[in-house]
């Protein structure tokens, strides 16, 4: 086994690490190495479950399965993709001349995936508050809140824990609450004053994407599945916010609003109206796509979701559950029902 890293421009070539942006794509190029295998060695048996997305780099494989068996040759339009990328395995890949692959780690690319995607829809569309329509309503913070639809699938007794294990941090204008490329660690709402949501821009100047005000939450984005904050959020005014920690925010929140489906119940959800929705890359969804499915990557659903239906159910679906759920709950807090495809495409049966 060669311990020497992938060339960049092959790395390029593979999808979806093709889609990464620079800083992802270069963390994930960093990790992956190339692996010489010699002609007939298997690379993993069927039931193998080794969480590894393997790309092949030169050479030609055989996959095997109850059907019969393919080669798969590198250069071709298939070795962009990964080979058999199930989990657990459902075929047998053997290399059948001297070859070279890649093993990625599958929930690093995933990471990753959904990082670059989240990255940019965490304040496209926060309700920006106009100057005229913020009054002092005597602080009503909690009933904005409940009365948002985040909350509508959260239990009572989640609210209440909710409200129990909350904190109130006073806070002056000017001061920063969110830097951006920060870890996500807090869900806030604001209970009085401004704040600003800004971006350094290609100049170097201050760009101010919205102004928050009372009752407002932010910050929930960069907590669905570890991804890095990408916008400053300053204060405008001195005020009071209150914040949820990210074990706090996962377990009241997050979780009561993911409904994850099986395979099965997925099939007969959709035979009884529901609509898929593939919130992977259209070079992915062009690959292996659930046919019948929509296409509408986790990036763009913020934009997309007003165009959706309100009366149907979406099932929402991914490589292995991680952006399908991010992508869910943006859509949960609109409104719209929604449902998980529990282990995602790697999961499902071939």
């Amino acid at each position: 086994m060669s311990n020497n890293l992938v060339d960049k421009s092959v790395l390029k070539s593979f999808v979806p690490p093709s889609a990464l942006n620079a800083e992802n794509f270069q963390e994930l190029a960093g990790k992956t190495v190339v692996e010489e295998v010699a002609a007939g060695k298997t690379i993993f048996k069927a039931g193998d479950n080794d969480r590894k997305t393997v790309y092949l780099i030169e050479g030609e494989l055989e996959i095997i399965a109850d059907g019969g068996t393919t080669s798969l040759k590198s250069g071709s339009d298939l070795a962009k993709h990964p080979v058999a990328n199930h989990q657990p395995r459902k075929h047998q890949v053997v290399a059948k001349t001297d070859s070279k692959i890649t093993r990625i780690d599958s929930d690093l690319l995933d990471i990753l995936l959904t990082w670059d995607q989240l990255s940019g829809i965490e304040v496209d569309e926060i309700s920006v508050v106009e100057d005229e329509e913020v009054e002092d309503d005597g602080g009503d913070w909690m009933t904005r809140v409940l009365q948002s639809k985040a909350f509508l699938q959260v239990p009572p007794a989640n609210i209440q824990a909710m409200f129990m294990r909350i904190q109130e941090v006073p806070v002056k204008a000017d001061e920063t609450i969110i830097k951006q490329g920060d870890d996500g660690d807090y869900y806030y709402i604001v209970k009085t004053g401004k704040c600003k949501v800004t971006r350094p821009s290609k100049t170097g100047s201050e760009l101010i994407l919205a102004t928050l005000g009372d009752g407002d939450a932010f910050g929930e984005e960069a907590l669905l599945s570890e991804a890095k904050r990408n916008a400053n959020i300053i204060m405008t005014t001195d005020g009071t916010l209150m914040r949820l920690s990210k074990e706090d925010f996962n377990e009241l929140l997050k979780e009561p609003m993911l409904s994850w489906v099986t395979n099965e119940e997925a099939d007969k959800l959709v035979a009884e109206g529901a609509v898929w929705i593939d919130v992977r890359l259209d070079s992915e969804f062009k690959n292996n796509g659930i046919e019948g499915s929509t296409n509408i990557p986790l990036f763009m659903l913020r934009m997309k979701a007003d165009s959706l239906d309100s009366s149907k159910q979406y099932i929402l679906y991914c490589d292995t559950g991680r952006r399908s759920s991010a992508g869910a709950f943006l859509l949960s807090e609109r409104g719209l029902v929604t449902s998980c495809l529990q282990g995602g495409l790697q999961g499902r049966s071939a």
